[in-house]
């Protein structure tokens, strides 16, 4: 870590994050190369820059999720390829992880990331599958519908359901393009809430909240009626649609069986394991 400083970033260092990102070959929307996705964990989370010779080297960001004792997620840690094994990435770790508690995050395969993250407390649970698939070769079961929303109603069922306030997050997701807040139906029950969008393939399912008495079965009915909803949503005539669902979810079965299939994956690795529900969660892997 010699010669390696770390500080929290500013609006002034979105360009060089963005450069980081697009040299580690992340050019999506919703990443560090978009000022869009930034600006939000500036505003809600917490973001450090590593600077070596006077350049910024890499960037990490934490959010947190819940209220009191809530957990720290990482939502992203890069480096330019260039100063990888250099120690950047645990001197930004340190900084952004210097109070311990309870932590999470959605783990690349690259070769550094599990030695780093085990390191810090935290173990691999389960991976987390990028499901893509047609969204019109699936039906909602009889009586499901899915309802519009605003994203403040989304936000507030799920403070009720987990006691997790996400308002800031369900407006940002909502202004991504396509964006949308949904509410889904088994008649007059609300059994999900949730919050669609993204740019060309990142189109989907961003973030989806489950009902405290829903079961299994309620489970992958709500997924598969939310994905149904989207068909012709996202400004795009394409029926191809994105849901990042861990791997223990029983609604991954339904959908591998009806055609869609894993693109990749990452780990879900946390202090304690039960800090996300596999069964019953559809995180966002940048905010979970």
């Amino acid at each position: 870590m010699a010669g390696i400083e770390v500080r929290d970033a500013g609006p002034g260092d979105l360009p060089a994050i963005a450069a980081v990102t697009r040299a580690t070959g992340q050019e999506e929307e919703w990443s560090g190369a978009d000022p869009a996705y930034v600006t939000h964990l500036l505003t809600h989370g917490r973001v450090v820059v590593a600077v070596r010779d006077g350049e910024v080297a890499g960037f990490g960001a934490t959010r947190q999720i819940g209220g009191p004792g809530a957990v720290s997620m990482l939502c992203d840690l890069f480096v330019d390829p260039r100063l990888h094994g250099a120690g950047a990435g645990r001197a930004m770790l340190s900084e952004l992880w210097r109070d311990g508690g309870s932590r999470i995050t959605f783990s690349s395969l690259h070769a550094h990331a599990l030695p780093l993250y085990t390191s810090f407390g935290l173990d691999a649970w389960w991976p987390l599958f990028y499901l893509h698939g047609d969204v019109t070769a699936l039906s909602a079961p009889a009586g499901w519908h899915v309802a519009p929303a605003e994203p403040d109603d989304v936000a507030a069922l799920e403070l009720t359901w987990t006691g997790a306030d996400r308002s800031a997050d369900h407006r940002a997701w909502a202004r991504r393009p396509g964006g949308t807040s949904l509410l889904v139906r088994r008649g007059d029950r609300v059994t999900g809430a949730g919050t669609a969008g993204g740019a060309g393939d990142e189109f989907g399912l961003t973030h989806l909240v489950l009902a405290p008495a829903a079961d299994d079965s309620d489970a992958v009915a709500t997924v598969l009626t939310a994905l149904t909803a989207l068909a012709g949503e996202g400004g795009t005539a394409r029926s191809e649609a994105l849901v990042c669902l861990p791997a223990p979810h029983p609604a991954v079965r339904a959908l591998l069986g009806a055609g869609w299939r894993t693109s990749e994956f990452d780990l879900f690795m946390a202090t304690e394991p039960g800090l996300v529900d596999p069964r019953r969660t559809v995180p966002s892997p940048a905010l979970a």
